[in-house]
């Protein structure tokens, strides 16, 4: 079971197969098992898939996998015959990774239609969604018993415009014994790489066909006009100033049920919206591959933008990619998961996520148990379950054995790292993580701070200007780490907004002492934290003074410099 370019499985393939058998009979394991192999099978044994497992079956197609499969049978078809006559396979997964496609012969994955692990133990397709990476599994890396004379290398197929994986490509054959890559390595990467071509070209064909539809739609001054497939917007400025965030949002999904459907759907705008919009389908060779969607404002409306929602602010490369691969995981209606460090955003990205459905927030910190929540969820209600790092074992076997039966179930969970996840929590970690966002914190993307000052400021009163920042104190903002992230931002900007008296922009003597001071020259223990923060407090307090600080500190002048010149480095 390898990621790399050179397999294992070569030399140890007879010592594998007897400590497999050793694990199925409970006895103690030989110390030379690769570690990532027995985890495999211990996962396997904690989803309860039998290793005399015979078949599996999966349920209907849904229409992404018929996209992907669209695309690339064709392809696949022409690769097929380099297969040869030998006992091998070529199969086409989706990102569950469930078969779509197969051809030639062999007694390998193909016969399953689910190839998930939680229904067949470890095998390559799914080693490779998880790596997002070539992989390979040879013989009793495997868990079940009709797998031991195979192997199987496959290769991830992602999304062009997003980097979402797809499914992937996978070339199954007798055991493999060799000590380099499996000898269908270089068809699986030169068929995923065929296919995500394909791909790509069919996007840029559909993508100029929805701009020449915007282009005749938005002739003419002032016409509201938005052009939408799902994944892409072209909307006029006339109808950026009457369309808010979630009315796009409405657009979107409008757009997404006219491309699975093939007929004009009405969109479910926001009662707030101020508007409606007229919807046309953009045709592209017999098939709907968009919208054209006229806005038009209500008798007595007026259009005023929205505020901006923190959730989207931020222009850093790192931003923009989290908040671009939320936004299309979250059109397809299946758990996502957002991760990151405390502050980050993850719960303002999830509630812009949902837009206006009707979704149920549930906070583990408050209730662990989530009876009720899960209840609604089952019901197909959306929820927003934040803190998903507090469940207490018994929700967290709760949602598991829920997401087993409802895959398709709309939760939207946020989790922030810390202690080790138990193996209830690790499952369900494990059950979404390919379909999960990591945010980056705020000092990994600090250019972001200017664009967020402005909506996180109050908003002025009636003839007062807004909150304006001098270069000085931004570079102070901007050289702070913030291990409370946009949160303590936040908290920074609202109280400087409420307490200051002075006019005119905030300077960095303003800021509080631990940012207008900058880090520190090195990592300190949260003792040292609390100490310098105590220090530059009572320094503020005195002016500056050293001998009056120090005096009020109750320590001497020699220590509170030796103290000073530590934080320095």
């Amino acid at each position: 079971m390898t990621t790399t370019e050179h397999s294992p499985a070569g030399t140890s393939i007879t010592p594998l197969r007897r400590a497999r058998e050793r694990f199925l009979s409970g006895r103690p394991l030989p110390e030379d098992v690769p570690e990532e192999v027995v985890a495999s099978w211990r996962r396997a044994r904690f989803f309860g898939v039998p290793h005399d497992l015979q078949k599996g079956t999966a349920g209907p197609l849904r229409p992404t996998g018929a996209a992907l499969l669209g695309t690339a049978r064709p392809v696949l078809e022409r690769i097929a015959p380099a297969l040869g006559n030998g006992r091998c396979v070529l199969l086409l997964t989706d990102e569950r990774p469930r078969v779509l496609w197969s051809a030639g012969s062999a007694a390998g994955p193909e016969q399953w239609a689910d190839l998930s692990e939680r229904t067949v133990g470890p095998n390559s397709a799914a080693l490779a969604l998880r790596s997002r990476r070539r992989a390979e599994v040879h013989g009793p890396e495997h868990f079940l018993d009709r797998w031991q004379d195979v192997s199987a290398v496959s290769v991830p197929v992602t999304a062009p415009e997003t980097g979402q994986a797809l499914g992937t490509v996978t070339v199954v054959s007798p055991l493999w014994s060799g000590a380099g890559p499996h000898p269908g390595a270089a068809l699986a990467e030169a068929a995923a790489a065929a296919v995500e071509a394909e791909l790509l070209a069919g996007a840029r064909r559909t993508e100029r066909v929805l701009l020449d539809a915007y282009l005749r739609s938005a002739q003419g001054r002032g016409v509201a006009v938005a052009v939408l497939d799902g994944r892409n917007r072209l909307v006029s400025a006339a109808a950026e100033r009457m369309l808010s965030p979630q009315a796009l949002d409405a657009l979107e999904r409008t757009a997404i049920a006219v491309r699975q459907k093939g007929v004009p759907v009405d969109p479910d705008l926001p009662a707030e919206a101020g508007c409606t919009a007229r919807i046309t389908p953009v045709r592209h060779e017999g098939a709907a591959v968009g919208v054209v969607a006229v806005v038009e404002p209500l008798d007595g409306a007026v259009a005023s933008p929205p505020r901006r929602s923190v959730a989207l602010i931020g222009s850093s490369v790192p931003w923009r990619h989290a908040t671009g691969q939320a936004v299309a995981l979250a059109r397809v209606p299946e758990p996502l998961l957002l991760t990151g460090e405390r502050g980050t955003g993850k719960t303002a990205l999830a509630r812009e996520l949902l837009g206006e459905r009707s979704a149920r927030v549930a906070d583990a910190a408050q209730d662990s148990e989530l009876g009720p929540a899960l209840a609604e969820l089952a019901a197909g209600r959306p929820l927003l379950l934040r803190h998903a790092e507090r469940l207490a074992q018994s929700g967290v076997a709760a949602l598991n054995s829920l997401l087993d039966k409802h895959p398709d179930a709309r939760l939207l969970m946020t989790y922030t790292p810390g202690a080790p996840a138990g193996p209830c929590l690790q499952r369900l970690l494990d059950t979404l993580a390919a379909r999960s966002v990591t945010l980056p914190a705020l000092r990994e993307r600090p250019e972001d701070i200017r664009d967020l000052l402005p909506v996180l400021a109050p908003r002025p009163a009636p003839g007062q200007p807004p909150l304006t920042w001098t270069l000085d104190a931004l570079r102070a903002l901007e050289r702070y780490p913030w291990p409370g992230n946009v949160t303590e931002l936040a908290h920074v900007v609202r109280a400087l907004a409420e307490d200051r008296r002075a006019s005119g922009p905030v300077h960095r003597a303003e800021l509080p002492d631990p940012v207008r001071e900058g880090p520190a020259a090195r990592p300190l223990s949260p003792m040292e934290h609390a100490e310098r923060t105590t220090i530059l407090e009572a320094l503020r307090r005195h002016g500056g003074n050293k001998a009056r600080t120090a005096a009020a500190l109750g320590i001497g002048r020699a220590t509170l410099y030796r103290k000073l010149r530590g934080y320095r480095g």
